[in-house]
């Protein structure tokens, strides 16, 4: 269907991402853009020309923002050293397939091979969603973006390989690292500013880069109008994170009363990722992960839990993110399960229609000036948009299930509809 057909979309139900839902509603794609979404009784009269859809519910695309196209085969991140980028490449070209059948129309990649990624989704190469990438994950020396189990020398290699971890110390080897990924087309920086569970030495708890090394991250992305996202498990690392003015705190497992208190009052975001402890525990041993990673894992998990819905209750603002980091079927962070992120976001405490929000309009502000007019249906704004065959405000559940998102239009372009659309149509 060519991008430039208008497309008329009546709904039983609206959902706007911001703001209350509307019965009985229109929304009129032309190319790329929306230019009409509100009560049918106001919407502008159909023509002979639109090509029309009737759907129960019509909704903005999903973000996820927080992913990982990594195509590691488990979730134990020495297979970095193992999988070449060629194969990882191939692996996440059906990963993003999946995503978007899923309703999400957008990620926001945190450390992988998205920088490259992004570019085969923009040339039409591959099938997903828009993805908006951060290049490498970034931690100094011994932190979370290193590989304890190998030789400093095997993960400076992997950097310098074009791998997507990568370590340094001092001002000026942060603001080379911040450059390099500039230089790769990032959209955002991502760093650690604490400890993580997925590697073998560093301590959640701890915070990771000085006060100084942070600052200079940040104020260097600032100059190139980027955000920068910080991994943050233990209180130290969230603290010093939102001190040096990061967009975003990823994680927030030890968040407690003063760390949400600091970051609402920063006007940062906390990106949630309930998934990736549910779906790690889910799995158990099975997800391949090392002595070391099972033992933090069970440490954290409860606790991540009750950090998130503090933060909800006292009103952090929040976007969904689910972690996911691995390629195949069956593995536990896999491609395409990002649904599940909102029901858990419900289950901790938000709204159905809080959950929405949160991975549909406040998802692209995590991406600070880099932020496209999309995650809501707005005239003038990206046509990003889905249809559900229920009410995802009454069960948030139907999200979770591919199968339930019917269509999805991302910048205009049916990208997914019913078989049955599909056979009516003869096949086109």
């Amino acid at each position: 269907m060519p991008d430039a057909t208008r497309q008329r979309i009546e709904a039983d139900l609206l959902i706007p991402g911001r703001g209350e839902p509307v019965r009985d509603a229109v929304v009129v794609l032309s190319g790329a853009e929306i230019a009409w979404a509100g009560p049918a009784v106001e919407a502008p009269p159909p023509t002979e020309a639109d090509v029309r859809f009737r759907v129960p519910t019509v909704m903005p695309g999903l973000w996820d923002c927080h992913t990982h196209l990594t195509g590691l085969p488990r979730t134990n991140l020495e297979e970095a050293l193992r999988v070449p980028p060629a194969l990882a490449g191939a692996r996440s070209a059906r990963d993003l397939g999946l995503a978007l059948d899923a309703g999400f129309t957008s990620v926001r990649e945190v450390g992988g091979y998205g920088v490259y990624l992004a570019r085969a989704v923009d040339e039409g190469a591959i099938r997903g969603p828009h993805v908006y990438a951060a290049g490498d994950l970034i931690s100094p020396t011994g932190g979370h973006a290193d590989l304890h189990t190998y030789s400093v020398g095997c993960v400076a290699d992997l950097a310098a390989r074009d791998g997507w971890l990568r370590t340094c110390d001092g001002i000026a080897e942060c603001l080379r690292a911040v450059r390099l990924q500039l230089r790769k087309g990032a959209k955002l920086i991502k760093i650690c500013a604490s400890g993580g569970v997925l590697t073998a030495v560093d301590d959640p708890h701890h915070q990771q880069f000085s006060d100084a090394e942070l600052a200079v991250i940040v104020e260097e992305a600032a100059r190139a109008e980027r955000v920068v996202a910080a991994h943050c498990h233990g209180k130290a690392g969230i603290l010093a994170a939102v001190r040096a003015g990061a967009r975003t705190i990823e994680h927030g497992t030890y968040l407690d009363e003063e760390a949400a208190e600091a970051i609402r009052a920063a006007g940062a975001i906390l990106v949630t990722t309930r998934f990736v402890k549910v779906r790690m525990m889910e799995h158990g041993r099975q997800t391949g992960l090392p002595d070391y990673a099972w033992e933090k894992l069970v440490a954290t998990a409860d606790v991540h839990r009750q950090a998130i819905e503090l933060a909800i209750r006292s009103g952090v603002r929040v976007a969904c993110g689910t972690d996911t980091l691995t390629s195949g079927p069956g593995t536990a962070l896999g491609w395409g399960l990002h649904g599940l992120e909102l029901k858990l976001l419900v289950d901790a405490g938000l709204s159905p229609l809080g959950a929405i929000e949160a991975a549909t309009a406040t998802a692209p502000e995590t991406l600070g000036p880099q932020a496209p007019h999309a995650g809501q249906l707005r005239a003038g704004w990206h046509a990003d948009v889905i249809a559900v065959d229920g009410d995802p405000t009454r069960d948030i559940a139907l999200l979770t299930d591919p199968s339930r998102v019917t269509h999805v239009w991302k910048s205009g372009r049916l990208e997914k509809r019913p078989a049955a659309d599909i056979a009516r149509a003869g096949g086109g």
